[in-house]
């Protein structure tokens, strides 16, 4: 069927132009990287060490909170469910910098529920958490949906509670989904950048990640800022990687 639109290697070198300009500025980090000894400094190990932190516990709260959400959305009808669906996709096209600005206006001290979370690791973690969920939860929406309800209502049947159906039949035929789902989302938090550097600011060993030392680094640490951007690098490939694997496995 494919040689009816031609051979594969017409399309491929169609498409070269692009994936070379794809594929240079990846080299070419890579290639600094690699050749560059700089020995890290402290600011380096608590920037990626602050990253995985809060990034972690930005997952683990869009888990725990996402999930009900998710659920709810893709099986129940109720009042402004098609808000809430559409609400969820916002951050995603929301510009991160705004982002920021309403988050703080929010919860910052002055905000419209007062905290003093600004300018904290906190903040970093709700930056991320802001920017992230919807990853997850379009992810979990979609598996939840396709789920085997006729298996459901017979363990219904035989009287298996709520929460045991959830937990023994739902959840393990969502799995791979819900996991890729969780990737993607963390690796979002991980690069996170707007939103953390105007409610957490960029404060050294407090709430300056990776993403907001390689931009201080690029002024004051070009050899570091490329080494922090490598270690992303490597990070989001092996997300990329993880989740097409997972894709595979949820249509086995």
């Amino acid at each position: 069927m494919n040689r009816i639109v031609g051979r594969w290697g017409w399309w491929v070198l169609a498409g070269m132009p692009l994936l070379a300009f794809l594929l240079l500025p990846v080299g070419a980090l890579l290639y600094r990287a690699l050749s560059d000894r700089a020995a890290p400094t402290a600011e380096f190990g608590q920037a990626v060490t602050l990253s995985f932190q809060t990034s972690l516990m930005s997952i683990v709260l869009i888990l725990v909170l996402g999930t009900p959400l998710a659920f709810a959305i893709a099986r129940f009808t109720f009042p402004l469910r098609k808000f809430v669906n559409a609400l969820i996709d916002l951050p995603v096209v929301f510009p991160p910098a705004a982002a920021g600005i309403a988050l703080l206006l929010a919860f910052g001290r002055s905000g419209v529920v007062p905290t003093s979370f600004g300018f904290t690791a906190t903040a970093v973690v709700m930056a991320q958490s802001f920017v992230a969920a919807p990853f997850y939860l379009r992810a979990a929406i979609n598996a939840f949906t396709k789920t085997d309800i006729d298996t459901e209502a017979s363990a219904a049947l035989e009287g298996a509670k709520t929460l045991s159906v959830f937990t023994r039949i739902i959840l393990p035929q969502c799995g791979a989904q819900l996991t890729s789902g969780a990737i993607t989302s963390w690796a979002r938090a991980l690069g996170e950048f707007g939103a953390t550097i105007l409610f957490a600011g960029n404060l050294v060993g407090k709430t300056q990640t990776m993403p907001l030392a390689i931009y201080i680094g690029w002024e004051t640490d070009f050899d570091q800022a490329v080494s922090l951007a490598a270690i992303m690098l490597g990070v989001a490939f092996i997300a990329i990687v993880a989740v097409r694997l997972m894709g595979d496995r949820a249509k086995e």
